[in-house]
């Protein structure tokens, strides 16, 4: 076969593919299935590190010994420090992951982005530009953009952090050991001090002082015997 072959090119790619695989695990380094492993060439990973199947490195990406990639995660330019975990389907880029740290499944870190020591990016959810720190957790169905998020912070489910106002981004500021509620809207620039609490569902426009509560959600109102008069206004439901 000629070189301009494809099944040669590829062949060749093959080949290349699987010695890169073969020189990992000779440092050390636990290569769960070698024919799906995707590694750059400027990438470095240390000995004792774990890179399941469908792992893609790609740029000057560092994994540091212990962490555990994947399987189906793709790192761009990035660093994942000892003993942190990237779990499946996850995208990062040109960010650092700490030691310990967990990301995904299903999670997008994109650049600028820090994820501190022992934090927690859970699944479906993304970074832009944002600092979380040590022992802080944003476990699901979150946007924090432009953020700084200091240490042992809670940011609940479905927090979004609103950073553009149609002409400039603006940074949000979370202070340590801050609880944010589910569901919450972060309008910036807006901080929120440390240990205060944002109430599920709340819209914060203004910043919160340290050791606060804050809500911005309309009063529940009931009204008892509702559903009755509306179903005897229209002669019952029908199904």
């Amino acid at each position: 076969m000629s070189p301009e072959d494809p099944v040669s090119v590829l062949e060749l790619a093959r080949r290349e593919r699987l010695d890169r695989a073969a020189r990992l695990m000779a440092q050390g380094v636990h290569v769960e299935d070698p024919e799906t492993l995707r590694v750059g060439p400027e990438v470095e990973v240390e000995s004792g590190a774990v890179l399941r199947a469908f792992v893609v490195l790609e740029g000057r990406t560092r994994i540091g010994s212990g962490a555990r990639i994947g399987p189906f995660v793709r790192l761009v330019d990035s660093t994942v420090a000892e003993l942190a975990e990237i779990l499946d389907h996850s995208l990062l880029r040109d960010c650092v992951v700490g030691p310990r740290a967990s990301v995904g499944p299903m999670a997008h870190v994109r650049p600028g982005s820090r994820v501190g020591a022992d934090a927690r990016v859970g699944n479906f959810v993304e970074l832009k530009k944002t600092d979380l720190g040590e022992g802080s957790k944003a476990s699901h169905l979150s946007y924090l953009g432009d953020a700084e998020i200091g240490p042992n912070v809670n940011i609940g489910a479905g927090t979004i952090t609103c950073n553009y106002d149609g002409v400039q981004k603006h940074r949000t500021r979370i202070e340590a050991g801050a609880f944010v509620g589910s569901d919450s809207t972060l309008v910036a620039p807006v901080t929120v001090g440390a240990g205060a609490y944002v109430g599920a569902g709340s819209t914060i426009t203004q910043d919160v002082p340290a050791g606060s509560l804050a809500l911005g959600r309309a009063r529940q109102v009931i009204k008892v015997g509702w559903a009755a008069r509306r179903r005897a206004l229209r002669g019952g439901d029908h199904h």
